[in-house]
C-alpha cells in the first residue's frame, strides 16, 4: 500500500542530510492560523507526548513544559518561518567608496535540525563586494539569525543568506561559510561528539578562486579581544 511505501522511504533516509530545495518548504496556508492559535495547538500536541511517554504532568516540574515548549516554537526557534518577523535590511549608499570584501565573522548560528528537531550550532562568516550600496552590519547578524529560527538543513541556511543578501544589495558578489556542530549528529546515533559540519555558498566575484582564497584567510584572523 501507498502509504507503507512512502513510510518505509521516509525511514530508508535515515540519518541522510536531504534538503529537497532552497526553499523552506511550507504549505499555502502556513499563516492562517495566529500564533496564539498555533501555540495553543502545539500545547496539546506537547502534553500528548509527554503523556505517551508515562510522564505525570501532574508533576510541579512539569506541569508548565507543554505550554512553555509551545511558546519557544512559535515565538522563539521556529519565529524566523514567518515573513513578518524577516528584519528589515535598509541600505546605503556606498559613498565613502570602499571597493575591498567587507566581512562580517562568528555569527552565532542556533538553529534546528528539520529531521530530529534538534539544535544546530555554529558560527557564520559572511562577506560581500559592494556595487555602489553597503547594508548596516547588524542586518547581516539578523538575516543569519532569521533563517536559522526554522527547521533547517545547514545547506539551504547557507544558501538563503546569500540570495538575500544578494537581493538587498543588489549583487551577486556574496558568500558565506557556516561551521556548526548537529545535536542529532553528536548527542544521538553516532553521537560523535567531536565532528562539524562546513558549507559554503560563494556568488560572482568569490567564485574567482583568488578573491575566495582572500574571504578564507580573512576568516581565520585571530579576533580574540
Amino acid at each position: 500500500m501507498k502509504i507503507d511505501k512512502a513510510l518505509e522511504a521516509i525511514e530508508a533516509l535515515g540519518d541522510n542530510h536531504v534538503a529537497t530545495s532552497a526553499t523552506t518548504p511550507l504549505r499555502e496556508d502556513a499563516f492562517k492560523l495566529s500564533d496564539k492559535e498555533k501555540i495553543a495547538l502545539i500545547k496539546d500536541d506537547v502534553k500528548h507526548i509527554m503523556e505517551t511517554l508515562g510522564l505525570d504532568l501532574n508533576d510541579d516540574s512539569l506541569k508548565g513544559t507543554p505550554q512553555r515548549v509551545a511558546k519557544m516554537f512559535v515565538n522563539e526557534i521556529f519565529s524566523g518561518l514567518h515573513p513578518q518577523r524577516k528584519p528589515d535590511a535598509s541600505t546605503f549608499d556606498n559613498h565613502y567608496k570602499y571597493g575591498e570584501m567587507l566581512v562580517e565573522k562568528n555569527i552565532t548560528v542556533y538553529s534546528t535540525c528539520e529531521h530530529h528537531l534538534l539544535p544546530i550550532v555554529g558560527r557564520a562568516h559572511v562577506a560581500y563586494i559592494s556595487n555602489g550600496t553597503v547594508v548596516g552590519l547588524s542586518k547581516m547578524n539578523r538575516i543569519v539569525d532569521y533563517y536559522a529560527k526554522r527547521p533547517q538543513v545547514q545547506e539551504r541556511l547557507t544558501m538563503q543568506i546569500v540570495q538575500d543578501l544578494q537581493l538587498v544589495l543588489n549583487t551577486k558578489d556574496v558568500a558565506c561559510v557556516i561551521d556548526a556542530k548537529h545535536l542529532c549528529v553528536n548527542s544521538r546515533g553516532i553521537r560523535d561528539i567531536e565532528s562539524s559540519t562546513v558549507t559554503s555558498e560563494f556568488g560572482g566575484k568569490f567564485k574567482d578562486e583568488a578573491v575566495r582564497r582572500e574571504f578564507l584567510d580573512y576568516i581565520k584572523l585571530d579576533t580574540t579581544f
